[in-house]
């Protein structure tokens, strides 16, 4: 028997919370713009019943279904500022403490500096 990936059957407590609000945020954006589940279907090309997963927010549900239901919602925008480099302070702070950590010296006459003027 194969095992099952755990991510999808047992998330870690945080990630399963914030996947139900996401799905629930979703039903309520599509509720608001007057939509059924059988209309964002059709629009991004999928059945219904991967609207009705991703609406309770179930791991399983693929990323492509969720970020095609933020376009057809017209938050793409909103989505596309997750994990942006530049509001990434950690990695940025990160980054910058191994930048300074080892320089090397040119060396030869290519690369080093030298008296000719």
């Amino acid at each position: 028997m194969v095992a099952r990936n755990t991510l999808l059957q047992a998330p870690p407590y945080a990630v399963e919370q914030a996947l139900k609000r996401f799905g629930t945020n979703l039903r309520t954006a599509r509720i608001r713009r007057r939509l059924t589940v059988e209309d964002v279907a059709q629009k991004i090309g999928t059945g219904v019943r991967a609207i009705l997963d991703a609406e309770k927010g179930k791991p399983s549900t693929s990323a492509a279904v969720y970020t095609a239901l933020l376009w057809a919602f017209g938050l793409l925008n909103d989505f596309e500022a997750l994990a942006d480099p530049a509001r990434d302070s950690e990695g940025q702070t990160l980054a910058l403490a191994r930048e300074g950590s080892r320089v090397r010296h040119r060396t030869g006459k290519t690369g080093g500096l030298d008296n000719d003027f």
